[in-house]
């Protein structure tokens, strides 16, 4: 898409963290992330970074205390964005998060939507939904099938 970077897509997250440099570390070890830049102030704060995830791009920056909107979600009290990411496998992807210092919030079960789905939450205060597609369904197919649970 014109206007767009090449390796982004239309929209990206941009997330900000009270320590984006652990942050990174975390996830690399929690997800896999490939970090693919950073650019530090002079007293070693991040005010840019870019990682991708499973072919999409994040970007992090340090808060910034003199900003009420650079806060991070540690800062705020919690993040109203959860992030939800589509993985191989859900079991062992929980698995390795939670090795790597999230917390579980809800183990990996199959829904009625065709998805394995649960949670973890990160150390920095952000929510992950990690989903397997298990079977494919249209949003045709999605939206009737919750038409239906609400009528049972």
């Amino acid at each position: 898409m014109k206007g767009v970077p090449q390796g982004f897509n239309s929209i990206s997250p941009y997330l900000i963290f009270k320590d984006a440099s652990a942050a990174i570390d975390f996830y690399k070890r929690a997800f896999g992330v490939v970090e693919l830049l950073r650019m530090t102030k002079p007293d070693g704060k991040i005010m840019h970074a870019e990682i991708e995830i499973g072919g999409s791009q994040v970007m992090l920056v340090d808060e910034t205390p003199d900003f009420s909107e650079m806060q991070s979600a540690l800062s705020v009290g919690a993040s109203p964005m959860h992030i939800h990411m589509y993985v191989e496998d859900v079991d062992a992807a929980i698995e390795q998060a939670v090795n790597a210092g999230a917390k579980l919030l809800m183990p990996a079960k199959s829904s009625e939507d065709g998805e394995r789905r649960g949670g973890v939450q990160d150390p920095f205060g952000f929510t992950w939904w990690l989903a397997t597609q298990e079977v494919a369904r249209t949003r045709a197919e999605l939206q009737q099938a919750f038409e239906n649970s609400r009528k049972g």
